[in-house]
């Protein structure tokens, strides 16, 4: 139901689905380009209109009466910074434990102008030995789905330029700030 739902939705507001890949049941989805608030409801109605269900990262704090009940309807995994374990760390063992684990990050880090791209979602798929879901969000074609998979080589630089080149040519929502290599 949630999926027929949200497909409705999709084309109610004439986003159409780009390329998908087979249904990996532990990955970091690379999420880019981030540039809005909207990406985040954008990425919430594609993922479940192909009938997935992601995580992503939130502080423990919001996790209180009532967001508690819809940030873990939504997928969301507190976070607590105060932990003297790392948070790549703590999604490790989230990977460990969970049968079926899909972590969402956007490695702008912020929806303002980025340079460079944050790390960590490069370390928890290296440190947790999951693949890369790359999926992207095209304003100017009105289309969301995945650029592919990256497995990654232990070459951040590298890896990391490797990554960031699926997006070239992706219009965001506010392109003046995503950056392309």
């Amino acid at each position: 139901m949630k999926k027929a739902i949200s497909k409705a939705i999709l084309r109610l507001i004439g986003w159409k689905l780009g390329p998908m890949i087979e249904d990996i049941p532990k990955c970091v989805i690379c999420v880019a380009p981030h540039t809005s608030n909207w990406d985040f409801l954008l990425g919430e109605v594609f993922y479940t209109s192909i009938g997935r269900h992601a995580n992503f990262l939130i502080k423990k704090e919001w996790f209180f009466f009532p967001f508690n009940y819809i940030f873990n309807w939504l997928g969301g995994v507190p976070v607590d910074r105060g932990k003297r374990t790392s948070v790549t760390d703590q999604m490790v063992e989230q990977f460990k434990t969970r049968e079926r684990f899909q972590l969402a990050v956007t490695p702008e880090g912020t929806r303002k102008r980025a340079k460079e791209w944050k790390k960590g979602f490069y370390y928890i798929a290296q440190k947790a030995n999951v693949p890369i879901a790359i999926v992207y969000f095209d304003y100017k074609k009105k289309e969301v789905g995945y650029k592919g998979v990256f497995h990654v080589t232990g070459n951040m630089e590298q890896d990391i330029r490797e990554i960031r080149a699926y997006y070239r040519g992706v219009t965001a929502r506010h392109p003046e700030n995503f950056v392309e290599i």
